[in-house]
């Protein structure tokens, strides 16, 4: 399995995590549901070759100044890791690891 439904799904909130070889932080998307009006990501349902769409953009801020971005795609089981990453995965293509 390489992605997980989270303690918040459970109790319907549909979000899901997987984790991330390229910043080593894990990144959670929510799907669209009722009564939630956040971004929300198309998710295939399969745990262990997800594909997840739009990009997952995932920044990390300190007094207004861009500290960390992971920048990717998600495509059957593997993280496309996009152009503008600021870590060592920048511009590759990798399996998401097993959980």
């Amino acid at each position: 399995m390489k992605i997980r439904i989270t303690e918040n799904a459970r109790i319907g909130d549909y979000d899901y995590v997987f984790d991330c070889p390229g910043c080593g932080y894990s990144h959670g998307i929510f799907i669209k549901k009722d009564g939630y009006s956040g971004p929300t990501w198309e998710f295939n349902g399969d745990m262990d070759n997800p594909t997840i769409s739009p990009s997952i953009n995932h920044t990390m801020m300190s007094g207004g100044v861009l500290m960390h971005r992971c920048h990717s795609f998600v495509r059957d089981g593997k993280i496309q890791y996009l152009s503008d990453c600021t870590h060592k995965l920048v511009g590759q293509t990798v399996e998401l690891p097993e959980i």
